[in-house]
């Protein structure tokens, strides 16, 4: 049995650009001369050689609510099933214990997906309504 072997071409050197004569010769692959040749040279990012900017063009206007947004990580009740033994609490930080939701600044929401087989507590998230009546069905409650 031969050993696998690329094919010739396929794994290529990559071009550092700019690190003196031994790279790729004289001018380091930068070119001739010019303020793209220079070591600091270049312009800032969205600088568009004296034409007015596209960043500046477009008028910003109205509001957005996106600094405002608020997400929600989904909790299935199959998942609350799987975790959580009956009588047990479910809240957001039991939730984060036991790996159902990441994050510091996260808030969660119960959705109806699976079974709920235990009569468990939720207290003080968001659930669906489809979710509460498979919640109250099961015996638990919803504080």
């Amino acid at each position: 049995m031969g050993r696998i072997k690329a094919p010739v071409g396929a794994n290529k050197k990559k071009t550092i650009v700019g690190r003196g004569v031994g790279s790729k010769g004289r001018t380091s692959g930068r070119g001739d001369k010019g303020q793209n040749s220079r070591t600091s040279g270049g312009v800032r990012p969205g600088f568009e050689g004296g034409q007015m900017p596209l960043y500046r063009r477009i008028a910003r206007r109205g509001f957005s609510n996106y600094p405002f947004k608020e997400e929600f990580e989904v909790v299935s009740l199959d998942a609350v099933s799987k975790k959580f033994e009956d009588g047990e609490v479910v809240s957001l930080a039991t939730l984060k214990e036991r790996s159902l939701v990441k994050g510091v600044e996260s808030q969660a929401k119960v959705l109806a997906n699976g079974e709920l087989t235990k009569k468990v507590v939720f207290e003080g998230l968001k659930i669906s309504a489809a979710a509460v009546k498979k919640i109250e069905a099961a015996g638990g409650e919803i504080r």
